[in-house]
Formats: C-alpha cells, sequence, structure tokens
C-alpha cells in the first residue's frame, strides 16, 4: 500500500478517500484554496497545503501544477482525483507519472480516449459492442447537417467533451437540427472549450443502465453488476437502482459482458463505469465509459459489500484482484 496518499478533491469524496487510505494504513494529505480554509475535507487530512490564489477557489482545484508540486512537497507516493475536477483528465495523469507519483486512474491514453465520447464509441464498435449510427465529429455546422441527412429522427446532438448533459441536444425534427447543433457548440465551447459535436441516433423511451467494473493491473476485469439510472432531469442522473428492476438475467448477463469486454479492450485500469442505453425492445447499446469513482459509488456498495474507494487505491498499488474485497 501507498506511503501517503494526496486526495486532489474536497467535500465528501475527499473525506471518504481519507478514510478509505487511513483504514489501508496509508497517510493523508489534503489540497484546499484560501476560501476552502475551515473546511471539514482539510481537518481530516493528516496534512494540508493551501493552493491556488484567494478568490479563485475553483480554478485552484483545476490547477495540475499545484497539485502536483502539494504532492511532491508533502511527499505522497500517490494523487487521488475523486470525481468532478481533473478526475478525468489526462494531464493531471501524465504530470504524475512524469514525476514519479501514482494516479489513481486509468492511464493518460485511456482517458483521452474515454474523454472523447466518438472516440469512446469507435472503440466499443471494435470491440464487439452494439452502438448507435452516427456522425463524424466535426465543428462544422453544414458538414454534419449534410451527414445527418439520411439519419432517422429523433437525433441527439452530443458534444465529443461533453459530460453533465452539457453540449447535449435533443432533435425532433429537420427544422430544429441547425439551431440545436448551433446551441449545442455554444455549449460545447463554453463548458468544455471544444465546439465539436457529433450527431447520434436517439433511442426512443430507453433505460439507462451503468455496469460497474474494476480492472487490475495483470489485466483481470469483473463488473459488480448494474445500476439503473433511467430517472433523469436534463440528462442528469436523480435515481439509482441496483439491481435495475425487470431486467431479464440473461440480458443482464450480456450488459455486463460487454462492460467487461470493452474495458479488456481498451487497457482498462481501476474503477470505471460502463453505461449503456436499453430500447423498448431489449436492446442494449454503449454510450460511453466514466473513467473514475462516480458520485453513485455508494449504490453499489450496498448490495456488493465491496468498498470500491478501498478497491481503487489497492489497485493502483499492484495489488491484484483476490484482495479488492
Amino acid at each position: 500500500m501507498f506511503q501517503k496518499v494526496l486526495v486532489a478533491n474536497r467535500g465528501e469524496i475527499a473525506v471518504r478517500a481519507f478514510r478509505a487510505a487511513y483504514e489501508l494504513g496509508a497517510g493523508t494529505v489534503a489540497v484546499f484554496p484560501h476560501e476552502d480554509r475551515n473546511s471539514v475535507h482539510r481537518l481530516k487530512a493528516d496534512e494540508s497545503y493551501e493552493i491556488g490564489e484567494p478568490g479563485h477557489p475553483v480554478r485552484a482545484y483545476l490547477d495540475v501544477a499545484a497539485v502536483v508540486a502539494a504532492a511532491k512537497r508533502s511527499g505522497a507516493d500517490a494523487v487521488y482525483p475523486g470525481y468532478g475536477f481533473l478526475s478525468e483528465n489526462p494531464d493531471l495523469a501524465a504530470a504524475c507519472a512524469d514525476a514519479g507519483i501514482t494516479f489513481v486512474g486509468p492511464s493518460a491514453a485511456v482517458l483521452e480516449l474515454t474523454g472523447n465520447k466518438a472516440r469512446a464509441i469507435a472503440a466499443a464498435a471494435a470491440a464487439g459492442l452494439s452502438v448507435l449510427a452516427s456522425t463524424e465529429p466535426t465543428d462544422d455546422v453544414d458538414t454534419l447537417i449534410a451527414q445527418a441527412r439520411d439519419m432517422p429522427y429523433p437525433l441527439f446532438v452530443k458534444a465529443v467533451a461533453g459530460g453533465g448533459g452539457r453540449g447535449m441536444r435533443k432533435v425532433d425534427d429537420e427544422g430544429a437540427l441547425r439551431g440545436s447543433v448551433e446551441a449545442a457548440m455554444r455549449e460545447a465551447e463554453s463548458a468544455f472549450g471544444d465546439p465539436t459535436v457529433f450527431i447520434e441516433q436517439a433511442v426512443v423511451n430507453p433505460r439507462h443502465i451503468e455496469v460497474q467494473i474494476l480492472a487490475d493491473t495483470q489485466g483481470t476485469v469483473i463488473h459488480l453488476f448494474e445500476r439503473d439510472c433511467s430517472v433523469q432531469r436534463r440528462h442528469q442522473k436523480v435515481i439509482e437502482l441496483a439491481p435495475a428492476p425487470n431486467l431479464d438475467p440473461e440480458l443482464r448477463e450480456r450488459m455486463c459482458a460487454d462492460a467487461v469486454a470493452f474495458a479488456r479492450a481498451i487497457d482498462y485500469t481501476c474503477a470505471g463505469t460502463v453505461e449503456f442505453l436499453l430500447d423498448e425492445a431489449g436492446k442494449h447499446v454503449f454510450i460511453e465509459m466514466n473513467p473514475r469513482i462516480q458520485v453513485e459509488h455508494t449504490v453499489t456498495e450496498e448490495v456488493t459489500d465491496v468498498d470500491l474507494v478501498q478497491a481503487q487505491l489497492r489497485i493502483a498499488s499492484g495489488s491484484p484482484s483476490p484482495t479488492w474485497g
């Protein structure tokens, strides 16, 4: 196990990671901006370091150089990103590797792949998973509209760097396509700094099912079954259920097997979630992978009794699969 883990996050997930590290015998390090100097997560760590400039608290948690510098200063041999902020940022993974510090998550190359929805869909198709018909990604509106000319409606416009429902628009008819593409591009540019989008076939009245996976550094990949996150508002999950209700056992097996196959195909390591849409006919299609712990990970922990944060730390430290639980 690591000697000392720096958690590049705040709030609940930081406290959660400190507990997991403490229970595994590792020291803990917090980082905080001036505005978080009295936050609980700072007080829960063995030591803490202020980063960033006063007046810019969010920017501080997004500063790769500041996080790595704090890790070096503290002597931490691992950085745990949690969710949000830098959790899916390949620059942090690469900077940690360059500094000889373990990033608790997949490699920078895998984060680059999963962070681009179009590339992830292509990788899933290459791995034999079913995917939806889609256009090539571009930031040219006329090119997108031309590519989508023969696609039946409804459609979704999606940002390639999207997340959290941003940069996404449902389009029900051709007359709304151009305006939706332009709006999605503006939102994607504002939220992610990248206006590139693609158009994808929409699934009518779908269920949204996500499969939790764990993958070690020795090539073992397992799943911890699924969560049903179909109840959403503005493409944001509201309720998570595990196991998914009224899901055919054979279909569950196929979805979980596909999730494992995809993780193996891209050389995934650590914890991650492979997401599918399930149509009314019982066909499931891959839509994306979240290469990090999710907010809703505790739902899976309740039904499997596996501490996913401890599992992440064990995997990143090189422990084989029998030690995860």
